[in-house]
């Protein structure tokens, strides 16, 4: 392989990164907090039946899976999570607590995607039992946030029966992210 090449992968290595970053902490953050404080503390941990998941048990799962792909599976930190006791909590943990763990863990995950080498992309991490490159961890935890903030963002709607004004269509400009208003 050239150097040329090996620039251009680089270049697309880094744009990955960024959007991953990007996607996860000012457009999945933002519409989690709005979800969030759009219900009470009994909505968030409602569930339809004994076999589906609450909203707080899928924030909680979200933050788990983020800790360990990307806080210890690419940031070498600790692995101590217990995946089933997100599932199986049913405390009624407070809405204002999901939210400052979610914001704490993704602002931990963007410390490590923004210090992340790129050169280690294709490198093999043992992440959940099974061996995944960094690239497919970032892939994962992206497109894992993706889905369940859709969840969310269903069971939001259905319970609040509003809309949540995610976008300002005077100027189609998105909700600003807690770690955006932080830098300011």
């Amino acid at each position: 392989m050239n150097s040329q090449n090996t620039v251009k992968e680089d270049v697309v290595a880094r744009a990955f990164v960024q959007q991953a970053r990007q996607f996860l902490c000012s457009e999945y953050l933002p519409k989690l907090e709005r979800c969030l404080n759009t219900l009470s503390d009994e909505q968030v941990w409602w569930r339809a039946n004994p076999e589906s998941n609450s909203i707080g048990n899928l924030c909680l799962h979200l933050a788990g899976n983020a800790r360990q792909w990307i806080i210890s599976g690419l940031g070498g930190e600790i692995d101590a999570r217990q995946r089933q006791h997100e599932f199986d909590e049913r405390a009624m943990i407070p809405r204002t607590e999901l939210i400052a763990s979610l914001r704490k863990t993704l602002g931990e995950v963007d410390r490590v995607l923004a210090g992340f080498e790129i050169e280690r992309c294709l490198e093999q991490y043992q992440i959940q039992g099974t061996k995944v490159t960094a690239l497919a961890a970032i892939f994962h935890v992206t497109e894992h946030f993706s889905m369940h903030t859709g969840q969310i963002i269903l069971l939001t709607k259905m319970l609040s029966q509003r809309d949540l004004g995610f976008y300002d269509f005077s100027t189609e400009a998105p909700v600003r992210s807690w770690l955006e208003q932080r830098s300011e």
